[in-house]
């Protein structure tokens, strides 16, 4: 498989995406599709041996648009040339149709000039066609392709609706309708371009340059697309930090807002990471770089997010097959209202008209644009928040939550257990068991193993080198230390080997309930001791989870691989309203497929990367904490990239304001088509008034949907 991103000029709205979209339809070999309307990339995905990129080419020039090679350093475009000149031809149009106005009024009076009295003056026609001229001047070309690719459009629709209005001697109406449409087409435009600008304060979160530390010292300002991984770079106080990387002079704190939402600053000091787009607030620092500038955890969120346009959301496909069956239909009226009734009862001119009012509601203007641009302001409010939304597929369905399962491990608790007692057995000694359990537990990246590895090193041990390490999901590891074999696991682990004891079980039962997981450590021959760890549950868990009861989750449950002791003590003090223990991944999977039964839509939350068959298994997979995490960026539907769990709830809220805003949409686009079919059905409504409550439908609704840029409109009950 091939991959090629192309940038699309001309391609602003829903419609060229349809356009695009049904052109390649035709095509044999083409795999998948991704269009970024905001930054104007088109992705496709193609079968080499089946086409090539001339092929590719070759149907984007069908279209009418142009393309160029994509680049991933290029700004979004904001304001092109083409906007301006669609300005500037609205613009004209809103004159000459005025100053034709003027004159017919100053022949006929003004209602001889408001009804057209005075139209057979030449200079007032002459007038009203150039007004028509320059309002349909985007629109005719697109008229003209539609045709060609028998696929109508609102293009055609519109320029048909013009034409007939000169045909029947309707001057004034063919302007207006032509300049009203024009209007409308510069607001979509003007819709899309605030949204760009939305995105575009996102990308300029990065700055362009940074201050690079050469072999000598000094410093060197370059671009940050310039700077190589492993550099080392200088950012003073109050200077935006350039690339990710870990702090390795200096302390300071940083404000991560920008990335994860949170409010408070974070300290920063030698090892800590360090993110693109963050501020440096108090201090002078150093940071060696981990990634390139297009691989920044910023310039994945931003790709993410324009990618995000191509997942169409529930509601956006309903709307396009709804407008693919309607437009068509409502033509088909149109011809119908022409000619059946006056062969019936005559008037021809008249019901001609009223037709091709028929093909001004036809234009599904106002419903098309509502979807995409509430999606896209809600996608846009969620980045900002720091809530990470694959697409407009999963920006709806947080909204039907109805049960919500968490991982224990880094969402409930920090993430960060520590070791609390050692108990030694069978005549070691405290320092044999934790230098034993560190040879085995180096070759693991689980929490619990980086905790004996610190603590053995906080105690001066150097372990000794393991082999033949071998870890068994949810129970243990095993492992050659010396010449002998080493195990270690969880209780499960030490019932299964039958080497327990009733005085060790007693020890273990009371161990854990105090919330505490135990790492028993052993030898095939004897139990060499026991570790007790701790981990901190999350000083905003328990109001994370009133929160999510606030926003109407019925029920939220804890599954954790731990025993059931440690599970028991942090879900109580989480409050969570169940709590399954010492499961193992499958286990997970199973418990998350029983909650899908009996609540219908679930969200798992977890890390992303070990949780991630139980997040495929929920409706919804949310990964927590995931700045800086690339797994997790990858595996789940939807990344809340800072620590606070209280997002989910402020998530949900928003999903379903996301949802309101666009039913309301297009119950106000549907009805005032409605309205305007029936008038048009009785032949007392005009084209001007069709055209003029469509483009007041577009400006309602796209301004309804803009309201969801602002992500404040959420009261935090949980308290």
């Amino acid at each position: 498989m091939t991959t090629v991103r192309l940038k699309i000029h001309g391609m602003d709205c829903a419609e060229e995406v349809a356009v695009l979209r049904a052109e390649f339809s035709r095509l044999e070999g083409i795999r998948e599709l991704g269009f970024d309307v905001l930054n104007r990339k088109l992705t496709v995905e193609f079968d080499e041996n089946r086409l090539s990129l001339d092929d590719v080419k070759s149907t984007i020039d069908r279209t009418g648009m142009r393309h160029e090679p994509w680049s991933e350093t290029a700004a979004i475009p904001v304001a092109g040339q083409s906007q301006w000149s669609r300005l500037a031809a609205t613009a004209a149009s809103g004159l000459l149709l005025a100053a034709g106005f003027a004159l017919n009024t100053g022949q006929a009076g003004f209602y001889g000039g408001l009804t057209g009295g005075g139209d057979s003056s030449t200079a007032v026609k002459a007038l009203y066609v150039l007004a028509a001229i320059c309002g349909a001047w985007f629109v005719v070309p697109k008229a003209i392709r539609s045709v060609q690719r028998l696929r109508p459009d609102m293009n055609l629709l519109m320029t048909f609706a013009v034409l007939g209005a000169f045909i029947i001697g309707e001057f004034l109406e063919a302007g207006t309708v032509a300049f009203l449409f024009a209007v409308s087409l510069a607001l979509e435009s003007w819709t899309v371009n605030r949204a760009r600008r939305a995105i575009a304060a996102l990308m300029s979160l990065t700055p362009e340059t940074a201050r690079l530390v050469g072999n000598d010292g000094s410093d060197a300002i370059v671009g940050v697309e310039k700077v190589p991984v492993g550099s080392t770079l200088v950012v003073l106080p109050g200077e935006k930090i350039p690339l990710d990387g870990a702090v390795s002079k200096g302390e300071t704190t940083v404000n991560q807002a920008p990335i994860t939402g949170e409010s408070l600053p974070v300290t920063k000091s030698p090892g800590n990471q360090v993110f693109a787009g963050t501020i440096n607030q108090d201090g002078a620092i150093e940071l060696v770089t981990s990634k390139a500038f297009e691989d920044t955890t910023l310039s994945r969120i931003i790709r993410m997010v324009g990618d995000a346009q191509s997942k169409r959301s529930p509601s956006e496909q309903w709307v396009e097959k709804f407008a693919y069956y309607y437009t068509p239909a409502v033509m088909a009226l149109a011809i119908a209202v022409s000619v059946i009734p006056p062969l019936l009862v005559g008037s021809w001119s008249h019901w001609f008209y009223q037709g091709l009012v028929f093909l001004v509601i036809g234009c599904p203007c106002a419903l098309v644009i509502s979807t995409p641009v509430s999606i896209v302001a809600a996608l846009t409010a969620a980045a900002r928040r720091g809530v990470l939304v694959k697409g407009g597929e999963f920006m709806e369905t947080p909204a039907r939550i109805k049960a919500v399962a968490v991982d224990k491990t880094g969402t409930l608790t920090e993430g960060q257990p520590e070791v609390r007692s050692i108990v030694a057995l069978s005549g070691h000694t405290e320092a044999e068991v934790l230098a034993i359990a560190a040879a085995v537990e180096l070759r693991s990246e689980h929490p619990l193993a980086r905790a004996v590895v610190r603590a053995a090193e906080l105690a001066g041990i150097r372990p000794q080198p393991a082999s033949d390490f071998q870890a068994t999901k949810g129970k243990g590891a095993t492992a050659i230390v010396g010449d002998k074999s080493i195990w270690l696991g969880s209780h499960r682990l030490l019932e299964e080997r039958g080497q327990e004891t009733p005085e060790m079980h007693q020890q273990l039962e009371t161990t854990e309930r105090d919330g505490s997981s135990v790492i028993v450590v052993g030898k095939e021959e004897h139990v060499c001791g026991l570790i007790a760890l701790a981990d901190r549950i999350r000083p905003q868990a328990a109001h994370a989870v009133s929160a999510l009861r606030s926003v109407g989750v019925q029920h939220v449950v804890m599954l954790t691989g731990d025993n059931k002791g440690t599970g028991e003590a942090i879900g109580r003090q989480a409050g969570v309203d169940e709590v399954r223990a010492e499961l193992l991944p499958e286990d997970k999977v199973r418990a998350v497929g029983e909650l899908v039964e009996r609540f219908g839509t679930v969200a798992m939350v977890g890390d992303g990367v070990n949780d991630a068959p139980a997040m495929a298994r929920a409706t919804i997979g949310i990964a927590m904490g995931a700045i800086g995490t690339d797994a997790a960026l990858e595996t789940a539907d939807i990344a809340l990239m800072g620590d606070d769990l209280t997002a989910l709830a402020w998530l949900i809220h928003h999903s379903r304001r996301t949802v309101s805003i666009i039913k309301q949409n297009i119950v106000v686009s549907l009805a005032v088509k409605a309205i305007f079919v029936v008038l048009a059905l009785v032949g007392h409504s005009s084209l001007w008034a069709a055209i003029l409550s469509d483009m007041g439908a577009s400006i309602l609704v796209t301004a309804n949907g803009l309201r969801l840029l602002n992500g404040k409109h959420w009261v935090d009950r949980g308290n």
